[in-house]
């Protein structure tokens, strides 16, 4: 699924607008009614509520959802901050919610009134929407340090206050810290980076009718990758295949002490298809990776400890090259030379990536179309350090048109930067997955379906969807703290299984 901008969503609420045709009035209504049948499905307890609405069209969503519980019967009350005139719309909102319920209403304009309220009490966040370009000041920020002051759990409207909806450079300024943000249309670009997690809390997005043929033909970079995204993709096995129908991928991976590397990438690679797995290690892996995964092929490199050479590359439909391959002299300069004979795209992860890191020449040598799969901290060794996600992003974003592969940058909300320029954001796994060995699992994964006959843009979405949601499903029988890398191993095939059933 597509996504835009804050700018972008202004024009395409002006569309809707105009093409529908709908007042924005009756827009904001439509918002606020999305809102208020989903915090009745989320928070079915009859909690008492205090809203902070602010001066433009957020506040207006905020008063309109005032309106709304309050019809239902919930204990409701509303400030509205302003420093000045309010939008057309939040002003008819006002008036609204004054002409039935004028006791709800509390107005600030010039000094914050701190409200008395119990500690059980649902905090609504609508001061500011997306569209908000600078800090907080005056009444608005005493209002966001009261907020996250409180102790009460808050819910933000669109987007927590003071947040900004694509780079927020300083993070010092005010910010409300949600525990929940319900966002409508569409996710807001900095939600998926980390340094933001704290003040975002759980998101949704909720649907408010946007004008579909608007948000067909905008076009923009950004994109999350959702079930229906990822089935698409999935190519059908035919009825007369053999092993050979699915590809051979070869792994190079492990060197002493780092069989496990080998092993789990090795699974990985097995469970999502692939045909034959042939595993090039050092001698000293071998009765390890032949006991643990007898399916796999082992090829034993002439060094007892480390990999320094790798075999004739013709028989082979993909490579997969990096997991605890360790970055000695020796393994660098056998990376170089499969550089100097490789001609179709591999994976490049962990230790291969640091060897490239540590010769910045080889860069220019990788294959055109290679997924290359680092850690934050990998990408800093490669490509130079970031002052946030979002600068992290927009670089992942310029090396991979730069040197035409795609770049996976591993962490929550996985980011697929592809050679075309579309940056794509991952919508599964979870924090059970921070765990040796979990990426790993992924360049078998990714290999795999290479060496199967998926083009790298089609691996790369199809790998990093299948891995979080293999987590995801292992967490069903796990918790978050007891997850090892060889769960999301284990249900690898009901991942695939999920996402065929209907």
């Amino acid at each position: 699924m597509k996504f835009f901008t804050t700018a972008q969503i202004r024009q395409l609420d002006r569309y809707t607008i105009e093409h529908e045709p709908i007042s924005s009035i009756n827009l904001m209504e439509r918002a606020a009614d999305a809102l208020y049948w989903k915090y009745l499905q989320a928070f079915p307890y009859q909690k008492p509520v205090y809203i902070f609405a602010g001066p433009g069209n957020n506040g207006g969503d905020a008063l309109a959802l005032a309106r709304m519980l309050l019809n239902t019967g919930l204990n409701v009350k509303v400030a509205l901050l302003s420093a000045g005139n309010l939008s057309s719309d939040c002003e008819t909102n006002r008036q609204r919610l004054v002409d039935k319920y004028p006791d709800s209403l509390m107005e600030m304009k010039n000094e914050f009134v701190a409200p008395e309220i119990p500690k059980e009490t649902m905090i609504i966040d609508g001061l500011f929407g997306s569209g908000l370009t600078r800090p907080l000041t005056g009444i608005f920020a005493e209002a966001v340090h009261w907020i996250n002051e409180s102790g009460c759990e808050v819910l933000a409207i669109d987007i927590p206050s003071g947040l900004q909806g694509e780079d927020n450079p300083d993070l010092s300024v005010p910010v409300v810290k949600a525990r929940y943000t319900f966002s409508l249309q569409f996710p807001k670009l900095s939600f998926f980076f980390a340094e933001n997690a704290e003040f975002v809390g759980k998101w949704e997005v909720l649907e408010i009718g946007i004008h579909p043929k608007a948000i067909s033909e905008t076009g923009s970079y950004y994109a999350v990758l959702e079930r229906p995204d990822i089935r698409q993709i999935i190519k059908t096995r035919p009825a007369f295949s053999h092993k050979g129908t699915f590809g051979h991928l070869l792994l190079l991976a492990g060197s002493k002490d780092m069989a496990g590397a080998a092993v789990l990438s090795a699974g990985g690679a097995l469970r999502s298809g692939t045909g034959l797995v042939s595993v090039h290690s050092s001698e000293c892996n071998r009765v390890i990776v032949q006991t643990a995964i007898p399916e796999a092929i082992f090829h034993s490199d002439k060094n007892q400890n480390m990999i320094t050479e790798f075999p004739n590359l013709e028989k082979y439909s993909a490579l997969a090259i990096g997991p605890g391959i360790n970055t000695g002299a020796e393994t660098a300069e056998m990376l170089s030379q499969l550089f100097a004979q490789l001609k179709s795209p591999c994976i490049l992860d962990a230790d291969a990536l640091n060897i490239i890191a540590q010769n910045k020449d080889l860069l220019e040598k990788i294959p055109t179309g290679s997924i290359l799969t680092p850690h934050p901290k990998e990408f800093e060794r490669l490509f130079g350090p970031n002052h946030n996600s979002f600068e992290r992003m927009q670089k992942a974003g310029e090396m991979a048109v730069k040197h035409q592969f795609t770049i996976i940058v591993k962490g929550a909300h996985t980011l697929i930067a592809q050679p075309d320029g579309r940056l794509i954001f991952n919508s599964t796994g979870n924090a059970g997955m921070a765990t040796a060995g979990s990426g790993d699992v992924l360049t078998g994964i990714l290999g795999s379906l290479l060496a199967q006959g998926y083009l790298p843009n089609e691996a790369a979405k199809l790998g990093v969807y299948l891995h979080g949601l293999a987590g995801n499903i292992a967490l069903r029988n796990q918790s978050e703290e007891s997850m090892i890398a060889g769960d999301i191993v284990e249900n690898i095939g009901l991942a695939f299984k999920s996402l065929k059933d209907e």
